[in-house]
């Protein structure tokens, strides 16, 4: 445990010294597994640095650790504390390794997201222009110009970005052949869901976050409910399934199919939205176009 002797806490500088510093000092232990918490990104270079060392490493959500923690009763937080709890978590839980995003996807996903913060920055001020009295509505209005302008850029970028790329292309054509999918939801799988039909329907709505999880105990039995996930997916994913259960029609038949068997309508959209997507993921998978339920008659 804390006496282990491989066990060793550094700080070191998040640059290029600090990283050839760290990733030295991890060689000479010769890990197995070097497991990091997500931190919002600033993970991202110290995972590069021991992926070009070949040093294998995966990168865990770091509620699950915390989770691990409590059930260990360790509730104090430092960063010694945090060093061992995760290195007790990888050697009892042992994450799988996964398969790393490359530099392309990271500057993708790096585009989706500064366009999803241009967006909700543009909701706030236009609710805040509706409000406004006539001696702010100028600065509004300005502001609100400049964000037009940044996401028409975006958009362009994410365009130009995904073009360039013959495999994107592709798979972008793929997905918005699917009624109710538009390029707002394509480019958003291309880049935060790149496990797109590579895993089976069950493992991607998981992934996602709009599985049902059980809730029974001895003869209770509790709502199925859905949480966790990719929740950046899963918000663009609800948006286009609104649409979806309008002009799709295999998604129109079975929404209006399970609110006639008195499901609530926010329980049929979860469902709707965990169809839709084993839908795209078995297109991406197979490489086929979306197909009209007419077609097959």
């Amino acid at each position: 445990m804390a006496s282990n002797p491989q066990r060793e806490c550094w700080t070191v500088a998040n640059d290029g010294a600090g990283l050839e510093t760290l990733v030295h000092r991890i060689q000479a232990l010769t890990p197995a597994l070097v497991v990091l918490e997500a931190t919002g990104g600033f993970e991202l270079a110290a995972v590069a640095a021991l992926v070009a060392a070949e040093v294998a490493v995966v990168v865990v959500n770091p509620r699950e650790v915390r989770d691990f923690a409590k059930s260990l009763g360790r509730l104090a937080k430092t960063d010694r504390l945090d060093a061992q709890v995760l290195a007790d978590f990888a050697e009892r839980v042992q994450p799988q390794l996964r398969e790393l995003v490359d530099s392309a996807t990271h500057e993708l996903r790096a585009l989706v997201t500064r366009r999803r913060q241009l967006v909700e920055m543009l909701t706030a001020e236009r609710n805040r222009l509706a409000l406004a009295n006539t001696r702010i509505r100028p600065s509004l209005e300005a502001i609100i110009a400049a964000l037009e302008r940044s996401l028409a850029d975006i958009d362009q970028e994410l365009d130009d970005t995904i073009r360039s790329s013959p495999l994107w292309r592709a798979q972008d054509r793929l997905l918005q052949s699917t009624p109710g999918v538009g390029r707002v939801l394509s480019s958003t799988l291309l880049a935060q869901l790149p496990e797109l039909g590579r895993l089976d329907r069950k493992a991607i709505a998981a992934l996602v976050g709009v599985a049902p999880f059980n809730r029974d105990s001895g003869q209770f039995r509790g709502r199925r409910l859905v949480w966790g996930g990719r929740a950046p997916v899963r918000a663009v994913l609800y948006m286009s399934t609104l649409v979806a259960v309008r002009y799709n029609p295999v998604l129109k038949t079975f929404y209006a199919r399970l609110r006639a068997a008195g499901k609530a309508p926010k329980l049929a959209l979860t469902a709707c939205m965990r169809k839709l997507l084993t839908m795209l993921n078995a297109m991406a998978r197979d490489g086929q176009p979306w197909q009209s339920p007419a077609t097959h008659s």
